[in-house]
């Protein structure tokens, strides 16, 4: 199979989402191809460069979605109404204007109704055929016009409150949102030579990623596929708490509308955890769209570890992670505070790097408050001295990697109170230690009763579920040894290669064949396609007008398709 990978600010560059798993995925299937379709986010991104390609990636294309530049592309008179009909008409689906069809029955519970999906969807491909009859639409999206007929479509009578208190500043923040994120309806990668030559297009989240599968559904008829490891609505409403409610709201519209439009159209929707799985069937995925597939770890580096859990330190807490507010490394100092009263021998060591500059500001803080909790046994704010608490990172000499990290300790904790698909409870459980964390995300889910879960911000919770598990050398034990069985059965990587290799066999089975397969000298290649493969449509009961025709006269005027899968020739095995 030849599989469009579509990605949004992750592979095949060095850093980004969805870079680990995407690189696993391919090196797994190495007997198919991949085309990668990647959008950056930014000039660092770019100027990281990639990550080395296995040779079974055929080719790669990217496109920023973070340059302001216009593409000097002038639309003619009848090509600006079009667009102002179509972009109106988006708008007014996000601002929750009435069309003449509204009110029907809903699609899905918590989905948009049927009328709005079709109207969202008739203006998303109506400004896709017009971007790509006039070579593109970053200008038109950017201009004064499309400002105005966004603010039309916030005053008209039935929009909704937030949308019609928008101002000016928010119209002009949600145009330019609305331009990054509808910038693939530009490219260039829908002919039969891009994407429209693969044999199924994998996108790698949700969200702007996405759009081109559907695009490529929509001109040539490649099916799609989403995978979604955090919910791109649900990040929206995590990463955008102070933006005015306007522009918020409208966003916050458009994510929902196309979720709901990609979930419509693929063929195959993929959570990495049954927490993301029922934001998708709230955003109106169908349930029998809906398949689980966790994110695969590397299980090797933690061999060794998880196969000696008698190396560990058995009066030492372990903390691993991205430090930022999100973790809540606050509750948990004041947690080992407690835990201090009452093992007053304890340690604990916090083992991570800061992400970005509020992570920086957030560990000054709470190194500041563990000297403050541990007054006694610190020399000074900032020193290390003989306080119970360490901060560190790995890579230096005495924890070269995070297996070493988990290895330190008897325990693991897990502090956050956002978090999706926890994997450096994996790692831990990978590790064979036993873990305490706070019910949030999917941690339930992954820690499937082989360790113990308190609620969030609770530091006494917290507290005595480290002493029970620190006095308890047996009960730790017992827990590491199964929650290192359910890692191996559930979170590898080959357990996520196979997943994903039988859904690309089960969508590719239920697709028509849109290109020639040529052998070396560039000839059709005998017997690579089965010939039931070209039949174009359905079996159906003969009516007696036919079945009165000659036999001939019938086959040439209603070809048929089986219903069922028909076993392949033995050449095309």
């Amino acid at each position: 199979m030849r599989i469009g990978l579509l990605t949004e600010g992750g592979y095949p560059y060095v850093s980004g989402d969805a870079r680990l798993w995407c690189d696993r995925l391919v090196h797994g299937l190495a007997q198919h191809e991949f085309d990668v379709y990647a959008l950056s986010r930014s000039r660092h991104q770019e100027d990281e460069g990639w990550i080395p390609l296995p040779r079974n990636v055929r080719r790669v294309r990217t496109a920023p979605l973070w340059t302001g530049e216009d593409d000097e592309v002038a639309l003619g008179r009848r090509a600006r109404r079009r667009f102002t009909e179509c972009f109106g008409e988006l708008a007014a689906v996000l601002c929750g204007v009435p069309g003449a069809s509204s009110g029907s029955a809903s699609s899905a519970p918590g989905g948009p109704s049927t009328s709005e999906a079709d109207r969202f969807a008739n203006a998303l491909y109506g400004l896709a055929e017009l971007a790509r009859e006039e070579g593109g639409l970053t200008g038109a999206i950017r201009s004064e016009a499309a400002v105005r007929t966004l603010e039309r479509a916030c005053r008209a009578p039935g929009a909704h409150r937030t949308a019609r208190e928008a101002r000016v500043p928010d119209l002009l923040t949600v145009a330019a949102h609305l331009e990054s994120a509808l910038r693939p309806l530009s490219l260039d990668w829908y002919e039969h030579d891009g994407l429209g030559a693969v044999d199924l297009c994998h996108a790698a989240s949700g969200g702007t990623a996405a759009l081109p599968g559907l695009l490529a559904r929509h001109f040539t008829g490649v099916p799609l596929m989403v995978t979604e490891y955090g919910v791109r609505l649900r990040t929206h409403y995590l990463t955008a708490p102070d933006a005015p409610p306007a522009v918020r709201s409208l966003l916050a519209a458009f994510q929902g509308r196309l979720a709901a439009e990609a979930y419509r159209r693929a063929e195959v929707v993929t959570a990495g955890n049954t927490h993301a799985r029922r934001w998708q069937e709230r955003c109106g995925a169908e349930r029998e769209k809906l398949r689980t597939v966790y994110p695969g770890m590397n299980a090797l580096p933690f061999a060794e570890v998880g196969e000696s859990p008698d190396c560990a330190d058995p009066d030492t807490l372990v903390w691993v992670g991205r430090v930022e507010p999100a973790k809540d490394l606050v509750s948990l100092l004041h947690a080992f505070a407690e835990v201090r009263k009452q093992s007053p021998g304890t340690r604990l060591r916090i083992v991570g790097a800061p992400a970005g500059p509020e992570g920086a500001a957030y560990l000054g803080h709470c190194r500041t408050l563990a000297a403050q909790l541990f007054p006694d046994e610190a020399e000074g704010p900032h020193a290390a001295g003989d306080n119970p608490v360490s901060f560190e990172e790995t890579g230096g000499p005495e924890l070269p990697a995070a297996a070493d990290a988990y290895a330190s300790g008897a325990v693991t904790v897990l502090s956050s109170v956002v978090e999706g698909f926890p994997v450096g409870l994996v790692e831990a459980m990978l590790c064979g230690r036993a873990t305490v964390s706070t019910d949030v995300g999917a941690v339930v889910e992954v820690i499937g009763g082989t360790g113990l879960v308190v609620p969030p911000r609770n530091p006494r919770a917290l507290a005595e579920a480290c002493v029970a598990l620190l006095r308890d050398p047996e009960r730790r034990a017992r827990l590491g040894a199964a929650a290192r069985a359910r890692a191996l059965e559930l979170f590898t990587v080959e357990q996520n290669i196979e997943a994903f290799h039988g859904i690309y066999l089960e969508i590719v089975s239920r697709a028509p064949v849109r290109r020639d397969l040529l052998d070396g000298t560039g000839e059709p290649l005998p017997f690579a396609v089965p010939a039931e493969a070209h039949v174009p449509v359905r079996w159906t009961a003969a009516s007696p007008s036919l079945a009165a025709r000659s036999g001939a006269d019938w086959a040439a005027s209603r070809p048929v398709r089986a219903t069922t899968p028909l076993p392949a020739p033995e050449g095309a095995r």
